[in-house]
C-alpha cells in the first residue's frame, strides 16, 4: 500500500560540517517525486537518509505519521534500487530477486508467486534462469527493480538507476518506469541529475542546491514559474538564456529596459533594480515575421555563430551586438545559416526578470 512520507526540518552533518540543511517536505501516497540537482547538492545523501543508510542528525522523518529516525533499514518498509544494480553474480535472476524473501523465512510458495509476478510486470520471465553476466545493462536494471518489487515496500527509492545505460535505453527505461509507477500505484522517490528524466517522470520535482530545497512543485510549475535563476536555468533543455539589461524607467505601458542598444517594454512588475537579468527560454524566441504575428516584441538583431540541425528541431547559437550569447530553439527543420543576421523577438508573457539576488521579480 502506498504511504505518505514527511520530512520535518531534517538535517545531516558530518562532524561539524553540515551537508543537509533543515529539509521540510511532504510526499503524498502514490506520488512520484524526483530529487534533482547538480552533483554534490545532497540528493543521494537525502535518499540514503530516507532509506536508513545514513543517520539523521536532527529533525524527523515520518512514514504515515510514524517516526522512522531510529528504525533499522530492513524494517522501514522501504526498498532501494541502486545505480550499480548490486546483483549477486553467482546467482540466477530468480535467486537474485528472491534472496531477501528467502532470508526472511517467507514460505516458498509465496516467494515463487511474488517472483513470477514481478518478472511478469518487468517482462523478464524468460531470463529467470540466467546469471547476471548473461544480461544486458537494461535487463540487469530490471532485475534490480524486481528485487525491490517482491518486497512489496511502502516506498520505492531509486538512486540514479539509468545513469549506466546508453541514451536510447535510458529513454526506453524511462517509459517503463512510468508504466511501473502507474501499474503499482506506489510511492516512489527518484534521484537524478538529468532534468529531462525529472520532467518526464515526476508528479513533483524537488530542486536541490547545496543541501537545501530551492523549489518543489509540479514539473510545469517549475518550468513556467521558477522562483530564481538557479531553478530557471536547471529546468528546461536547452537552458534558459540570461541576458543583462538596464532599467530605463517605468511608464504607463510598463517597465522600459535596454538590451544591447534595443529598448523594450515589459508589463509593470514589482520594483526593478537598475541592472536586472532578463530570462528567456530558447524555445520561446521568435524570428522576423513571427514576432508581429504572435504578438511579440523585438529584442535584438543577432549574429548567428552556429546552427545545429537535429532533424526534429533546430538549435541556433548566436550573439548580440554587445557580445552576449543567445541560444534559440525551433521545432522542425529551419533553413538557417551561420554568419547571418536574424531579428529576434519574444512575447512579453514569456519573459522572466530576476533581481540582483537572483530571485524572480514578481
Amino acid at each position: 500500500m502506498a504511504a505518505a512520507l514527511s520530512l520535518d526540518q531534517v538535517s545531516k552533518s558530518y562532524g561539524d560540517q553540515p551537508v543537509i540543511h533543515g529539509i521540510d517536505l511532504a510526499i503524498a501516497p502514490g506520488e512520484f517525486t524526483v530529487f534533482v540537482g547538480p552533483s554534490g547538492c545532497g540528493k543521494s545523501t537525502l535518499l540514503r537518509m530516507i532509506a536508513g543508510l545514513e543517520s539523521i542528525t536532527s529533525g524527523t522523518l515520518s512514514l504515515d505519521g510514524a517516526r522512522l529516525n531510529e528504525v533499522p533499514p530492513a524494517k522501514r518498509g522501504i526498498a532501494m534500487v541502486f545505480q550499480s544494480y548490486a546483483l549477486y553474480p553467482h546467482m540466477s535472476v530468480r535467486k537474485n530477486i528472491a534472496f531477501a524473501l528467502e532470508t526472511s523465512g517467507m514460505p516458498k510458495a509465496e516467494i515463487k508467486a511474488r517472483v513470477e509476478r514481478a518478472a511478469d510486470i518487468l517482462q523478464i520471465t524468460p531470463l529467470l534462469d540466467r546469471k547476471p553476466k548473461a544480461l544486458s545493462g537494461g535487463q540487469r536494471q530490471r532485475v534490480a527493480i524486481g528485487r525491490a518489487i517482491v518486497r512489496e515496500p511502502r516506498v520505492f527509492l531509486f538512486d540514479e538507476p539509468l545513469s549506466n545505460l546508453d541514451a536510447e535505453l535510458r529513454v526506453q527505461m524511462r517509459v517503463e518506469l512510468a508504466k511501473l509507477h502507474t501499474d503499482l500505484g506506489a510511492t516512489m522517490i527518484y534521484v537524478t541529475h538529468d532534468q529531462v528524466e525529472a520532467m518526464t517522470l515526476a508528479d513533483k520535482i524537488v530542486v536541490l542546491r547545496a543541501g537545501r530545497i530551492e523549489q518543489a512543485g509540479r514539473p510545469l510549475e517549475l518550468y513556467n514559474h521558477p522562483v530564481n535563476k538557479f531553478v530557471a536555468g536547471f529546468i528546461g533543455s536547452p537552458k534558459m538564456n540570461f541576458l543583462s539589461v538596464s532599467t530605463l524607467g517605468v511608464g504607463s505601458q510598463g517597465i522600459r529596459l535596454e538590451l544591447a542598444g534595443t529598448q523594450l517594454v515589459l508589463p509593470a512588475r514589482a520594483a526593478v533594480p537598475p541592472q536586472p537579468t532578463l530570462g528567456v527560454r530558447p524555445e520561446h524566441l521568435l524570428l522576423d515575421g513571427d514576432i508581429a504575428a504572435r504578438g511579440g516584441i523585438e529584442l535584438a538583431t543577432v549574429h548567428v555563430e552556429l546552427v545545429e540541425h537535429l532533424g526534429h528541431s533546430t538549435l541556433v547559437h548566436a550573439r548580440l551586438a554587445d557580445g552576449q550569447a543567445l541560444t534559440l530553439a525551433f521545432e522542425g527543420q529551419r533553413n538557417l545559416q551561420r554568419n547571418t543576421a536574424l531579428r529576434v523577438g519574444v512575447r512579453a508573457g514569456d519573459c522572466h526578470l530576476f533581481g540582483t539576488d537572483d530571485r524572480l521579480i514578481g
